[in-house]
Formats: structure tokens, sequence, C-alpha cells
């Protein structure tokens, strides 16, 4: 793991994100990155806009704290029941920026929307959520409707999702047994956080049997708490 992973990792981790520079430090250590290898990329991270430092402590931009704000959703995501309609932007603006393709693209992931051909995302409206962002609005015309079939295997590979799940599952468990499983730890927790994140949420209905988001949940949301006690031990020393 990279300094730069290390840091984001810790600080998108920790509630508020802001953490002492010798934390960070320390957790850099935990990976063989030397202290003055973190402290450039701190300073360089600052820079960029990635971070806020203020007396010793870094915090995360405010453009950091909202993928926080994504990652908190996904380990607790806010739902509806649903009455099977699906949500659908078109693209019809016209003569579009780069820069407004790529803003648009990076906005329907992280609304969980799936593109089901060039310029067409939809999603089951079963999310609770504010208004659509500006960025959606000015470029797609938004419909609610019905399709005739199920697309949802043509927008996510739900088997892979779930192959992947199970996977990480069996790593938290291992790495619980391990006694000194401080680095091994963190990453299996990155892994986990940034799995749930690719989660499309679908209701029920449209999942397969057995389906193991919720148990991944769980087991971490466990797991986590357990590891946070004995990191902070760590660092505190």
């Amino acid at each position: 793991m990279s300094a730069r992973s290390a840091v984001l990792s810790a600080l998108l981790g920790s509630h508020p994100p802001r953490l002492p520079a010798r934390h960070l430090v320390r957790i850099g250590a935990l990976f063989g990155v030397a202290e003055g290898t973190v402290r450039v990329a701190l300073s360089r991270m600052v820079a960029a806009g990635d971070l806020v430092q203020e007396n010793g402590f870094y915090t995360l931009s405010p453009r950091l704290v909202e993928r926080q704000a994504r990652q908190d959703e996904s380990r607790d995501p806010h739902v509806r029941p649903w009455d099977g309609t699906w949500e659908v932007a078109v693209v019809t603006a016209e003569r579009r920026a780069p820069a407004d393709r790529a803003a648009l693209r990076h906005a329907m992931t992280a609304l969980r929307l799936a593109e089901l051909r060039e310029g067409t995302w939809m999603r089951p409206a079963n999310l609770v959520r504010p208004a659509w962002p500006e960025v959606v609005t000015a470029q797609c015309t938004l419909i609610d409707g019905r399709p005739h079939g199920d697309p949802t295997p043509l927008l996510w590979d739900l088997d892979g999702w779930a192959a992947e799940a199970r996977r990480l599952e069996g790593a938290l468990e291992r790495v619980e047994g391990l006694a000194d499983g401080l680095a091994e730890g963190f990453l299996v927790s990155a892994a986990v956080l940034r799995h749930l994140l690719a989660d499309p949420l679908l209701p029920p209905e449209l999942l397969p049997a057995g389906w193991p988001g919720a148990q991944l949940r769980a087991r971490y949301d466990a797991f986590d708490a357990r590891y946070r006690e004995v990191l902070l031990r760590h660092l505190a020393g």
C-alpha cells in the first residue's frame, strides 16, 4: 500500500475524518513506508486539495468528505419498498465537453445507476436520496418507467459481486484469527469498503437467492468495531 493510499484509507474510515500526522505516520509504518515518505505524501495531498492541514492535524477535503458519505451509505443503505418502477436517465444534451461527460459518469456511478447503452442509465427506484444533482439534470432527461423484461443481467454482474463478497467474508474471518494482523486487517477493511461501494443495492425482488450483501455488512461491522479498538491502541502507543 502506498503512502497516499494508507492516508486516504485511514481518514475515510475515521469519524470525524481528522487525524494527527503522527498517527498517519504510524499507519504508514505498518506497510514499511518511511516517515519522510508519509510526510511528503501529506504535503502533496494538501497541495492537490485532497487534505486540509491545521495545527498538526489532517482532514479530508469537502470532495473527499462526500466520498466518505457514500462509503458510509454503502455500509448502512437507505432503501425503500420497491413498487416495480425504474429510474431512467437519457442523455439529451448536445455537444458535451469531455469534462462534462466525465462528471456525469462519475455522478451516475455514485448514484448507483448502470449504463444500459451509451447515454442511457437506469436502476430500480428503491433508494432514498435527495434531488438529482445538477450535473445530471443539465445533461439528461429523467424518466420513471417499467421495462417489459428484467434488464438487471444487462446492467450488473451480480454473480461476480457475490463471489467477491464471499471471498472477503473469508478474508475477514482469517484476519480476525491473526495475533498480529494490523496491516492485513487494514488492507482487508479497505477492500471490503471498496466492494460495498460497488453494491448496486437492488431490491430483494431482483437479487439472486443467497445474496451475501447483508451478511458481509454485518460481519464487517463486527470486525470493524474490534479492529478499530486494536488500531487505536497501536496508534496511541
